[in-house]
């Protein structure tokens, strides 16, 4: 195992490295339940049943997701594992996967199509922007444009992901809230004692906030200690703590796994082979027609191929596998198992697959072979069976470790040449649209005009830059075509 997997060349033991898969599989195991909930709009007391839609095929969308998301998550985990051999685990996209439901499964329902043949002409168009992703990946133009960005935005993109990946944290736990006139607020601690009918009942409401940031405070100083294993230790922590000081019982909910199973193969897996699925891909009254398709299969591509690109360069650079150029290792073996697990997801009958930027949290712990993902593909071959595993483990647990890598992440920045301004702006817009957008694809999109256009009008433009300017030029496309 230690020659196959490299765990000593790398600096890492197998005990460091079942943490490390313990930890990202906890950090981003929300996706189980998540995924489905975005493709299918809620499940059947959700929005769009609010809203008329038949609330059996709704569910029987959630139930065929919830089934292939799983099996997504494990295949593409595997793949990152022993293709690539690196700590990184896959799973459906958060973002593209509410893009799926508007475009796809809310648009049926809007045009008077039914909701499953939506459903199902979307897997078409994911199947294909797959294709795209593997012929990029098999040729090499997918690591060449990846290692062709300027070397400010190679170094912004992982700083910019940190951020992202703690300000997910910090909404999770509620730590940020939402605010009518200022968009976000801190938590409202006042609010919350005032409106609570008791001491306990206030304390439930700010337990969350409380025990994420002792989470952190326990983290750091085990981390200032140089004790292994903080991440995971702060979990269980205070996870332990939760149910503890709420008085909140565990639970387990057993009773539907079965009819998950007959959905995911009548609904999901067969989708993508119906001959009717792919005539309203390309013609139905929810898509349009045949160009409105090809945008979408062209937009799914293009976020999903940069979101890859910014999550392997964050999480390489924070495991320090990069190579002489500050190109992750193994690039074209990572995305080749992106563009795969969204072949195999299309399939299966669910949104996007692509590297999750929570793999960070297990790098963060240590994490930095293949062995990790493993280790987090077995947590998810569990949830199969027993979905209550992912959701045993609360958000003010996972919440932590996401901040966590955010500050460890945020030293990248500190590369970035700050004196030159054909650097330092495209760097900031980089880092602060992705968080603001909340979408590390826009925040790559945004970086790349800005530089293009800085070069062009200061006369510093040059000839490597053509890869750059092509980037540019196709986000700005998308973005003036296609709402998300």
């Amino acid at each position: 195992m230690d020659k196959f997997f490299k765990i000593k060349e790398r600096g890492s033991n197998v005990r460091t490295e079942i943490f490390a898969g313990l930890t990202t599989f906890f950090a981003m195991c929300y996706i189980v339940v998540v995924n489905p909930a975005q493709v299918a709009a809620g499940g059947a007391e959700g929005w769009l049943v609010g809203a008329g839609a038949d609330a059996s095929a709704i569910s029987q969308i959630w139930n065929a997701v919830y089934v292939a998301s799983i099996l997504v998550a494990i295949i593409g985990t595997l793949l990152m594992a022993f293709y690539a051999k690196m700590p990184f685990a896959q799973a459906c996209g958060m973002g593209l996967n509410a893009f799926f439901c508007t475009s796809f499964v809310a648009n049926a329902f809007f045009a008077g199509v039914d909701v499953i043949k939506g459903y199902q002409s979307g897997l078409v168009i994911i199947l294909l922007s797959g294709i795209v992703f593997l012929i990029l990946s098999v040729t090499g133009l997918r690591k060449y444009i990846a290692t062709a960005m300027p070397d400010c935005l190679k170094k912004a993109i992982p700083a910019g992901i940190g951020l992202f990946i703690a300000f997910i944290g910090f909404q999770n736990v509620g730590l940020i809230q939402d605010n009518p006139y200022t968009l976000t607020q801190l938590f409202d601690f006042h609010g919350a004692i005032k409106e609570a009918g008791s001491a306990f009942a206030a304390w439930k409401v700010m337990a969350p906030v409380v025990l994420a940031v002792v989470g952190l405070v326990v983290i750091a100083v085990l981390e200032k200690k140089k004790v292994k294993g903080s991440v995971i230790i702060s979990i269980v922590a205070v996870t332990v703590l939760y149910y503890v000081t709420t008085l909140t019982k565990p639970s387990f909910n057993l009773g539907d796994i079965g009819q998950s199973f007959k959905d995911f193969a009548s609904v999901g897996v067969t989708g993508v082979f119906k001959g009717e699925s792919w005539a309203n891909a390309f013609s139905g009254a929810h898509i349009g027609s045949a160009f409105n398709a090809v945008v979408l299969i062209i937009t799914f591509c293009l976020v999903d191929m940069f979101d890859t690109i910014g999550t392997l360069y964050g999480t390489a650079s924070q495991a320090d596998m990069l190579d002489e150029n500050g190109d992750p290792i193994n690039v074209n073996e990572a995305m080749m198992c992106d563009s795969i697990g969204t072949v195999t997801g299309a399939v299966l009958g669910t949104s996007t697959c692509t590297t999750f930027v929570e793999s960070a949290a297990g790098v963060g712990a240590g994490g930095r072979t293949g062995l990790t993902s493993v280790v987090t593909a077995a947590c998810f071959a569990l949830c199969l069976f027993l979905s209550p595993v992912a959701t045993l483990i609360p958000s003010c647990a996972t919440a932590p470790a996401l901040i966590y890598v955010g500050v460890l992440m945020m030293k990248n920045f500190a590369k970035v040449d700050m004196d030159d301004a054909a650097s330092a702006v495209p760097a900031f817009m980089a880092l602060i649209v992705m968080v603001l957008s909340y979408s590390i694809s826009n925040g790559i999109g945004v970086g790349a005009i800005t530089y293009v256009l800085i070069t062009l009008l200061s006369g510093k433009y040059k000839k490597k830059d053509i890869v750059v300017t092509i980037i540019a030029l196709l986000f700005v496309a998308r973005f003036l075509l296609v709402t998300m």
